[in-house]
């Protein structure tokens, strides 16, 4: 077991870290980054490195990152804000709010960070509406990927009722060149020359089998639908999962084709996925009733759903969770895995709960309450 855990929350008023000793003694510091609304959190495991996106009408978009474990933070401005307009104009709220003029360079492209991804050595960073972003210094300046930005049918794109959001990025950690990216609402993108080009990769292997859905979001014409909600990689090269608008999908070849993996679930709707970090058979999902009738857990009653054969089976895990009343909703970024043995799982609802389960999901304890709607979580361990 690791010396450290640190659960790396995103909340619609900053990010906290909840820090444990092994998986005890939890302690919670926040709010981090101004109190900006903070869509996710990632760190780097050699050098403690943090980073943490997110903003909005009001901030414009950016990436804060601290080097000192989360003591001390700093913002790189990417677009700016409405406080931006208004301080301007505005001397004293400007003196008032200690605002000073930036360059934003990405202004009118982004209005906020969504998604983070630190991999070989480049910082990613996913936008409202989609555009990828990188960094090679750390997060202090960035570039837009310029291919995806030109993707030949982009002005075809439709937002869901969240925008038009690249939410999930992925990356193979052998091969810096192979990145695959979800988009709502356009579907998975990969690149497989380090983001010279980008692929749509959408279609389903089984589509035959598909029963028919009028839901605009639901898999058609041979295609998963467009709003996928979530991407996850397996430890084995090119097996991915992915939580649709629709469904759950799995593909064992980079996403060129995907199987339906939804039967034995309690509904098509989620948001978060997680697979093991050393099986790729054995997944978790954590269904909600459905996008017009609450988006809470079916019959008020909370599980994380596990597969241990790659979506051919699955079962619920409830002991520990509310099994009564219970409305809360857990977003796409709001699940993640750590890498211990056995393996721990945590997630956060809108409710401002963090759950954890140290035994692979089969139970589950509330380690942290009252916070802010969460909206991602991720873990750092050293």
């Amino acid at each position: 077991m690791r010396e450290s855990t640190t659960i790396l929350i995103g909340t619609t008023k900053g990010a906290f870290l909840l820090t444990g000793t092994g998986r005890t003694g939890w302690r919670l510091t926040g709010p981090h980054c101004d109190g900006w609304p903070i869509n996710h959190v990632v760190g780097d495991p050699e050098t403690g490195n943090l980073w943490a996106g997110g903003g909005g009408e009001w901030s414009g978009a950016g990436v804060w990152r601290s080097t000192d474990g989360g003591q001390s933070w700093t913002v790189a401005r990417l677009s700016k804000g409405q406080i931006d307009e208004w301080a301007a104009n505005d001397p004293e709220m400007a003196a008032f709010m200690k605002w000073e003029p930036v360059e934003t360079k990405f202004d009118g492209l982004a209005d906020s960070v969504w998604s983070l991804h630190h991999a070989h050595g480049t910082l990613y960073a996913g936008t409202r509406p989609a555009q990828l972003l990188m960094s090679t210094d750390g997060g202090a300046t960035w570039e837009k990927s310029e291919s995806l930005a030109n993707f030949p049918d982009r002005e075809n794109w439709n937002p869901g009722a969240a925008g038009l959001v690249l939410h999930s990025i992925v990356s193979d950690p052998e091969d810096a060149r192979k990145i695959w990216l979800g988009i709502s609402s356009s579907g998975v993108f990969a690149t497989e020359d380090g983001g010279e080009s980008w692929e749509r990769r959408n279609r389903m292997s089984n589509a035959e089998a598909h029963r028919h859905h009028d839901h605009p979001a639901a898999p058609r014409d041979g295609e998963t639908g467009h709003c996928v909600h979530n991407i996850a990689r397996a430890p084995e090269r090119d097996l991915l999962y992915q939580q649709n608008h629709h469904g759950v999908f799995r593909s064992a070849d980079g996403g060129r084709s995907w199987d339906d993996i939804t039967e034995g679930l309690p509904s098509t709707f989620g948001f978060p996925i997680a697979v093991h970090p050393r099986d790729g058979q054995t997944a978790w999902v954590l269904p909600l009733n459905g996008d017009s009738q609450g988006r809470f857990p079916p019959e008020a009653r909370a599980a994380v759903w596990k597969t241990t054969d790659g979506g051919a089976t699955w079962t619920d895990k409830r002991a520990g969770l509310p099994q009564e009343n219970c409305f809360f909703t857990v977003l796409r970024q709001a699940m993640a895995v750590d890498g211990d043995t056995p393996a721990g799982l945590y997630f956060g609802t809108n409710t401002g709960s963090i759950f954890a389960s140290f035994d692979e999901g089969e139970s589950w304890e509330e380690i942290a309450q009252h916070l802010p709607t969460v909206l991602g979580v991720e873990v750092l361990q050293r």
